[in-house]
């Protein structure tokens, strides 16, 4: 398993440049799905990166809070919403160590945030306690085939979870929308070509 402060340090040498690693606009598949958000409402953002997904929901009225463990990330993620003039609130800290507050959110953001199978699993269940009643899961994920196309995400499978497995991690949430497909991901230089995804949103029952 990859060390921590190993794993900090990656993402603090691949968002310390000067470009956006992975562009300034919103993932596809959240600005597809945006609608399904309940109006300004509080938003979390995991493993937000360098902000562009944040930014753009912020833009929209919500109130959203960035969390991601770089610290480089989160300047860069500052720094577009100045440039877009929008508020975000940021948070630095490691998914392991962060503590849900229960019912705290009308939505989760979970774009690309990929965990090793025993920290998603608890994250998943927080996630499920930390949405309000009609909050609602906004999840875009490479799934295990994405390994064969070599055009973004991580390459070890237990970073990457089927349909299936994200269906009995997120027990409790109705799912709306639930989908593996292949689509082609263009964001920035670190996604680049025909992808092999996983989508959901699942709502908290109201």
């Amino acid at each position: 398993m990859t060390d921590l402060k190993d794993e900090i340090q990656r993402w603090q040498s691949r968002y310390g440049g000067p470009d956006y690693f992975y562009g300034t606009e919103p993932n596809d598949f959240l600005a597809a799905s945006v609608a399904a958000i309940p109006a300004g409402g509080a938003v979390l953002c995991l493993g937000e990166g360098e902000g562009r997904n944040a930014v753009f929901l912020a833009a929209r009225g919500h109130l959203v809070t960035a969390l991601d463990q770089s610290s480089a990330g989160l300047a860069k993620a500052q720094r577009l919403a100045a440039e877009r003039a929008v508020r975000l609130e940021v948070v630095e800290a490691s998914l392991g160590d962060y503590v849900f507050s229960p019912h705290a959110w009308q939505a989760v953001v979970s774009i690309w945030c990929h965990l090793p199978t025993a920290l998603r699993e608890v994250v998943h269940r927080d996630v499920v306690t930390a949405l309000a009643p009609g909050g609602v899961l906004v999840l875009e994920s490479y799934t295990p085939a994405q390994i064969s196309h070599g055009t973004g995400g991580p390459r070890d499978l237990d970073l990457l979870p089927t349909l299936d497995v994200l269906r009995t991690e997120l027990q409790g949430l109705i799912f709306e929308h639930a989908l593996e497909c292949e689509r082609v991901v263009i964001e920035g230089a670190g996604h680049r070509g025909l992808s092999a995804v996983v989508q959901v949103v699942a709502r908290k029952p109201g």
